[in-house]
């Protein structure tokens, strides 16, 4: 009978290589934590209209059906992973994308989605 070793092919080249350029495991997990962000279809409902125009809680309760204290959560939770910025006009609050980082990881996704 034969060992079951002997057809494992280990390229320890490449291991290393990709075991060098492994980001630490605390940057994963941060990373990984950002896209739960992304898996929550209120959250990309909300950054998709941000995508298209900078809006207030208000217009994007209307804009997507939701009351305003759901829109307020969800943008709270956006807000803390820094996809979401904000600016005051007198009481109105209005919220955009934080980035053009955003904007982009919307873009790819959008693409993905649609071949």
């Amino acid at each position: 009978m034969e060992n079951k070793d002997e057809f494992l092919c280990v390229h320890e080249d490449v291991v290393e290589k990709v075991r060098y350029r492994l980001p630490p495991d605390e940057i994963l997990y941060d990373l990984a934590e950002l896209f739960k962000v992304f898996g929550d279809t209120t959250r990309i409902r909300i950054l998709y209209a941000l995508f298209e125009s900078e809006l207030c809680v208000n217009d994007m309760a209307q804009l997507l059906g939701l009351s305003q204290t759901a829109v307020s959560h969800q943008l709270r939770v956006l807000k803390n992973n820094k996809l979401v910025r904000f600016r005051k006009e007198g009481k109105i609050v209005f919220y955009s994308l934080s980035d053009d980082h955003v904007r982009s990881i919307i873009e790819m996704g959008m693409e993905h989605v649609e071949e």
